[in-house]
């Protein structure tokens, strides 16, 4: 039920059975307020996605709000993914990483990371990071990270994140055309093609990969690049996400190679939804094989084609894809025994 998109097969099964702490990187771009660049939430309630994600993925309640989000067309968040496996197969902690939150989560039971950072601005008029700084951050928590399980998955909630990091790999002069899923299964390419080029007018030649982040790109893309450097390998880490996850990674690619290296990857992964390994408008594995490094990546061969509710087989014609770390989420359920059967089972307790 996990199958691979690139590296090496086996990696994967040496995590079966074993715990992991699932870290959830949270952050709000103004970006997420174009009009129609995003369907991760409530419309004019945006900002409020990463929120009531984190909220709901700890306690299974919202608190932030009465209901939790969706998109316009009914498709509900893909925390419930998420959150339904760890009640089968519980995670063994949950933390959170507040990255930039307009509105911080109402939570009990997960630890809650903050690094007074705030959102980050739209990209189409400069996102007015200091990416050094972020970054920073992000290698001094991984530094002093301990992780108190067998491994980590990182997942992310960031509305309007792939936008983001369809500037970010621009910005750093990859060719990434068609590469990169989104929310919508009709995706709004004009208004994501008009917001990267404003982006990338805020640039000029003289920049480095700092200044460019600094300008186009979104806090949990810089602050992560940063933990996996301060992790340095010595924890296996699985980037939980899609194409966001994919550019993460370039950028950490990038990085190496203006400090003069190249990271080690043999104790990193990615695994998303096979919504987004198939996804015939992006293509991750094309965005993976432009690293300088070897990388071992998955997805999680799991749909709702044995579920009847309307509302998750929209996951099944391309609404939503990816998000809250649901591939990972899926990953680790299958790692640790469950069926397609008991996670759809248990995700349609939510909608009922």
């Amino acid at each position: 039920m996990i199958k691979p998109i690139i590296g090496n097969p086996e990696f994967i099964e040496s995590l079966r059975g074993k715990k992991a702490t699932f870290l959830l990187a949270l952050s709000n771009t103004k970006t997420a307020n174009i009009k129609g660049i995003t369907q991760a939430g409530i419309p004019n309630m945006i900002y409020l996605t990463p929120t009531l994600d984190s909220e709901f993925l700890c306690t299974g309640e919202v608190y932030s709000l009465e209901n939790i989000a969706k998109t316009p067309k009914g498709v509900p968040t893909p925390a419930l993914i998420t959150r339904g496996v760890h009640l089968l197969a519980p995670y063994g902690h949950i933390e959170l990483l507040d990255l930039g939150l307009d509105v911080t989560p109402k939570i009990e039971g997960c630890i809650l990371h903050q690094f007074n950072i705030k959102p980050s601005q739209n990209i189409a008029k400069g996102a007015n990071i200091d990416a050094k700084e972020i970054f920073t951050k992000g290698v001094k928590f991984g530094k002093s990270y301990e992780c108190q399980d067998d491994y980590i998955i990182l997942g992310e909630s960031v509305p309007s994140g792939t936008t983001t990091a369809m500037a970010t790999a621009s910005g750093l002069r990859y060719k990434i055309d068609n590469c990169f899923s989104s929310s919508f299964k009709d995706v709004p390419n004009n208004i994501k093609t008009t917001t990267v080029k404003l982006a990338l007018s805020h640039l000029n030649s003289k920049y480095d990969v700092f200044d460019t982040l600094s300008k186009v790109s979104d806090n949990m893309l810089i602050f992560t690049a940063g933990f996996i450097f301060g992790i340095n390998n010595r924890t296996k880490v699985i980037l939980a996400g899609g194409t966001q996850m994919a550019c993460l990674l370039l950028v950490i690619d990038k990085i190496s190679q203006l400090i003069g290296g190249r990271l080690e990857s043999s104790n990193l992964a990615l695994c998303t939804t096979k919504w987004v390994a198939k996804d015939k408008n992006s293509d991750i594995e094309q965005l993976l094989k432009m690293l300088r490094f070897p990388i071992n990546a998955y997805y999680s061969d799991f749909d709702f084609s044995k579920s009847d509710h309307p509302a998750l087989k929209l996951y099944d014609q391309g609404e939503a894809k990816e998000g809250v770390g649901a591939g990972g989420a899926l990953m680790y359920g299958f790692l640790n025994g469950l069926t397609q059967e008991q996670i759809t089972k248990e995700i349609e307790k939510f909608l009922k």
